[in-house]
């Protein structure tokens, strides 16, 4: 379910809603037009996502707590070592 965000439209307001409010509601719920507490015109803001960091993290350490090797391209068919155990190069001769 989303949080949705909703500032007053017009100059009747409540404490409640005088800065803006958030509501959590599901998406297939009305869009809400008045405030909860007092019943002024309320319009939903549009605000950015909040998405989360998908997959595990690429850094040096991370990759090395894991017992894995990184290698970046260094040139054509050579491979130089950026994190982890392993050899310093591999060239595909």
């Amino acid at each position: 379910m989303p949080i949705y965000e909703y500032k007053p439209s017009s100059e009747r307001h409540c404490a409640f809603c005088l800065d803006g409010f958030e509501i959590l509601r599901k998406i297939n719920d009305p869009e809400l037009s008045d405030c909860p507490e007092c019943g002024a015109p309320v319009c939903r803001k549009i605000s950015a996502p909040n998405l989360a960091k998908s997959g595990p993290s690429l850094d040096a350490a991370n990759i090395e707590k894991h017992g894995f090797t990184q290698y970046r391209k260094s040139g054509k068919g050579v491979y130089e070592k950026t994190a982890g155990k392993g050899p310093d190069t591999i060239k595909g001769d």
